[in-house]
């Protein structure tokens, strides 16, 4: 089907005069049966090396594409709802755009995808990587030594796992460091490290995240959630300063190490304070409310909201917000939200527990490219622990948090439409 389509698109636009100017509408309202399967069928049509036009804002930030048969075939196939409209509706449809705070986006070419994940299966599962399996996105995995011998050079977006960055394993020695699956995690990046020629973990993983860094700075798109945003900016800040305790890395950890921290060298975070108690299961004061010491929460009443921007001109985080609804349920993880002082000025904050310091999801450039960092754990599963089954995404076809995910993975297909002066 994908090698054949372009001969096809040749063919039913010689002969097929009827649909000349007709475009598909996937709507991304209330409406559609499936919205994360609407994003992996924009995906595949970039495959195909058909453009997609995101409609932001409108209809709960649409997609439209030329009309043809095959592509109408795939979105039937995959239960996604879509509307076929004629020449004078889509002139309606751009006006309508014009008039008010919407935008087009043309989305071009499929970004390379690559998810950063341990080899082994872990004990928790992973958000982006199940919405990608679901929207049926293809991607790629890769490890420290993929990382580390530049692999990440033939990718345009990448997702980074819940991984502790600061090489404490999730500080969960406390609670866990008798189980199995713990053992396991510490002897395979041991053995990682000394295969690689680091002496400590710890510095295995600090030249991963600054591998990474360099990844963004270069032009990369870098996507991550729970543990794997804070603590990928601590061991940034921490370069040089050890911050693990013995029982971690096998020599104790410097005396008031936040004093030592190089703020300016995080991608989004400054003036935190590590959690120095090694037993504590928590990395920072950056996270609110602290993993060890939660507040009450009531899933039915805990809830965040995104935020609105102006598609014509800040076109970015309208992209990354976009949504059937304005008000997403909250949800927790190792890292539930960001405390909004810690966060630099530079940084774009788009959702955030109205009434409160926590910051859900937020964006921020650094050299030619980008990161975006989106606490908890798993948006359809307020309180995911350890050894949880996963959640089945075709229960939640519609989920707003997940959509915010898949947002993320069309960001970087987009060419900003020029405006006319």
């Amino acid at each position: 089907m994908k090698t054949n389509l372009f001969a096809l698109i040749i063919l039913f636009w010689v002969n097929s005069s009827a649909l000349f100017g007709q475009k598909i509408l996937i709507n991304m309202d209330l409406k559609q049966t499936d919205h994360l399967k609407a994003y992996g069928v924009a995906y595949w049509i970039l495959e195909q090396g058909v453009n997609v036009e995101w409609l932001l804002n409108y209809r709960g930030g649409s997609f439209m594409t030329d009309n043809y048969p095959e592509i109408m075939q795939v979105l039937r196939m995959r239960g996604v709802s879509f509307e076929e409209v004629s020449a004078a509706k889509v002139t309606q449809i751009y006006a309508e755009i014009e008039a008010a705070n919407m935008d087009v986006v043309l989305l071009e070419k499929a970004p390379k995808i690559v998810v950063y994940t341990p080899p082994n299966k872990q004990v928790w599962d992973d958000a982006v990587t199940m919405a990608l399996n679901y929207a049926e996105v293809p991607y790629e995995k890769v490890w420290d030594e993929e990382v580390l011998r530049g692999d990440l050079e033939n990718y345009d977006w990448l997702h980074l796992h819940h991984e502790d960055f600061t090489g404490q394993y999730g500080k969960f020695y406390a609670s866990y460091s008798n189980a199995a699956w713990y053992k396991e995690q510490v002897a395979m990046n041991e053995a990682m490290a000394a295969k690689l020629g680091f002496a400590k973990v710890t510095l295995l993983k600090l030249a991963v995240a600054e591998k990474i860094k360099s990844f963004a700075q270069a032009g990369g798109f870098v996507f991550a959630m729970c543990s794997a945003t804070d603590s990928f900016d601590i061991a940034l800040a921490a370069e040089g300063v050890d911050i693990a305790a013995a029982i971690y890395d096998g020599d104790p950890a410097q005396n008031n190490a936040t004093a030592s921290l190089d703020y300016r060298k995080a991608l989004a975070f400054e003036n935190f304070r590590l959690v120095e108690n090694p037993l504590i299961y928590e990395y920072s004061d950056i996270d609110v409310p602290s993993t060890h010491n939660p507040r009450p929460r009531d899933p039915r009443s805990d809830f965040f909201d995104l935020f609105v921007f102006s598609a014509k001109y800040d076109p970015v985080p309208t992209m990354l917000t976009q949504n059937h609804v304005s008000v997403i349920k909250g949800f927790m993880g190792q890292t539930t939200a960001f405390k909004k002082d810690l966060i630099k000025r530079s940084v774009t904050i788009m959702a955030e527990k109205n009434g409160s310091d926590e910051v859900k999801y937020i964006h921020g450039n650094i050299g030619k490219g980008t990161f975006t960092f989106y606490a908890g754990h798993d948006p359809e599963d307020y309180q995911h622990l350890v050894n949880d089954p996963p959640t089945q995404l075709a229960l939640h076809k519609n989920s707003p948090g997940y959509r915010l995910i898949l947002n993320n993975i069309l960001f970087p297909a987009a060419k900003k439409k020029k405006r006319k002066t």
